[in-house]
């Protein structure tokens, strides 16, 4: 089954691949070559084997632009920390259902800090998980590698999984957000968006391209290419 995309398609590079010495001005040139959301990945190096970067860092990033930050908390216990992460000016955050006991109280956390919830599934993890907090959150972000570093090739189990979860959305007559994150890039694209995605997450692919702009707009053309088919 294939889905036509109703939900406007969001583009989200990711700064992981950033060069992080110049982060402030990667994130400016980010917003000049079209970006709609700016994916920012928290790890601790429990949850997953990386460190990145904590809230002091995304409330730096946070003056330099008005893109919402898709903050993505790969993290032990992330109910610690939902305040910072408001306070840093994240927009969206993000938070795996494997990492909370109490996955909805957490969700209605983030809520009431004036952020979006979102909850993310590892490619191992049954989608029955979020079944029932759909209710809770914007945004739903099935991994399509395993968590913790860049540069991975897309799982191509994922794209079955991607159409369960934005089924799942629909026969709730939820209209979710559904992001995928992890090996996204112009070839896959049309696939991606076919099974029910609509924010793409990219990181070293976008920043791997001499001209940003052009990489993010041939996801465009490919998207509404693949949207307008169906198949």
């Amino acid at each position: 089954m294939e889905f036509i995309m109703i939900q406007p398609l969001k583009l989200c590079p990711s700064i992981l691949s950033a060069d992080f010495s110049r982060l402030g001005e990667d994130v400016v040139r980010l917003e000049r070559a079209g970006a709609d959301m700016i994916h920012i990945d928290v790890m601790d190096g429990g949850f997953v084997p990386n460190i990145t970067v904590g809230p002091p860092v995304i409330k730096s990033l946070r003056k330099l632009t008005a893109l919402p930050f898709d903050v993505h908390l790969m993290i032990e216990r992330p109910e610690r920390h939902l305040a910072a992460f408001a306070d840093a000016g994240a927009d969206i955050l993000t938070v795996h259902a494997e990492s909370c006991t109490h996955l909805s109280r957490t969700l209605a956390g983030i809520r009431s800090l004036g952020m979006t919830p979102s909850v993310a599934l590892n490619p191992h993890t049954p989608v029955e998980f979020v079944q029932w907090v759909l209710g809770d959150v914007g945004m739903l972000l099935v991994m399509t590698v395993n968590p913790g570093f860049g540069g991975q090739m897309f799982i191509g189990a994922m794209y079955d999984k991607i159409r369960a979860v934005r089924a799942m959305a629909e026969s709730a007559g939820l209209p979710l957000d559904i992001e995928v994150d992890g090996g996204a890039c112009a070839e896959n694209i049309g696939r991606i968006v076919q099974a029910g995605a609509n924010v793409i997450v990219a990181g070293s692919a976008v920043f791997r391209a001499a001209d940003m702009g052009a990489e993010l707009e041939s996801y465009r053309v490919e998207a509404r290419a693949a949207s307008a088919s169906g198949t």
